[in-house]
């Protein structure tokens, strides 16, 4: 689990944790993966925990609050697996599959991916965890491919850009086809289209909402470069 940034009244930044520190403990119980983190403050409620980091390769105790709610207030890092595997987090071994096994695993990886995406996307939507604050754009997503080029990575965060996309897609947002979807639902148990107006004035809406979106996430990027 490594520290990305920080929500506003973070407990954790208040108790000295830094950007790029690595967690590897709590209290005295190794920490490695960021479930094994979370289960551990899940614990701890409401209570104050020393919490282990490696920071520049040197490991440091830190003493921090976590809340009530089973937190203490960071954002983790998204590192490719080339990266994790350069800090030994994972040791990674590739397996081949036929043409007719690879159907079934990248469907499996596809669900799995995607579950994990929908879980992300539940806590931006609430303000309590401080992770829409790590909402990034067009920079972070360059950010997740690798520096050098390596197909595997590539075509897996490709893929997973393609899903994601297409999970806001179906969201019931006017101006995404998951608005355009409740209105034929609409139009099926009434019998009758919606008003123009109200269709014209939800597509307005629709589309502010989507521009927010992206100016407050790519206005993010820019202030991380500060």
């Amino acid at each position: 689990t490594i520290i990305s940034g920080f929500p506003a009244n973070s407990n954790a930044k208040n108790a000295g944790f830094e950007k790029k520190d690595r967690i590897v403990s709590v209290n005295d119980v190794e920490t490695k993966y960021f479930d094994e983190f979370k289960f551990e403050l899940q614990q701890h409620k409401g209570e104050n925990i020393s919490v282990g980091v490696n920071r520049f390769g040197e490991e440091i105790i830190l003493s921090v609050d976590v809340t009530n709610e089973g937190m203490i207030g960071f954002m983790p890092s998204n590192l490719s697996l080339n990266q994790l595997e350069e800090l030994e987090i994972y040791s990674l071994n590739s397996a081949t599959y036929s043409f007719s096994e690879s159907l079934p695993a990248g469907y499996h990886l596809a669900i799995k991916k995607l579950g994990s995406y929908i879980n992300q996307f539940k806590l931006i939507l609430s303000p309590s965890t401080g992770a829409y604050k790590g909402l990034g754009g067009f920079g972070t997503i360059g950010s997740l491919f690798p520096g050098k080029w390596h197909w595997q990575s590539f075509w897996e965060m490709t893929a997973f850009l393609s899903l994601m996309l297409a999970f806001m897609n179906v969201l019931p947002i006017p101006a995404l086809d998951g608005g355009h979807v409740v209105f034929l639902l609409y139009e099926m148990l009434v019998g009758k289209p919606a008003p123009e107006k109200v269709m014209e004035y939800a597509q307005m809406v629709g589309m502010l909402l989507l521009l927010s979106l992206l100016v407050y996430a790519n206005g993010n990027d820019i202030l991380k470069l500060f």
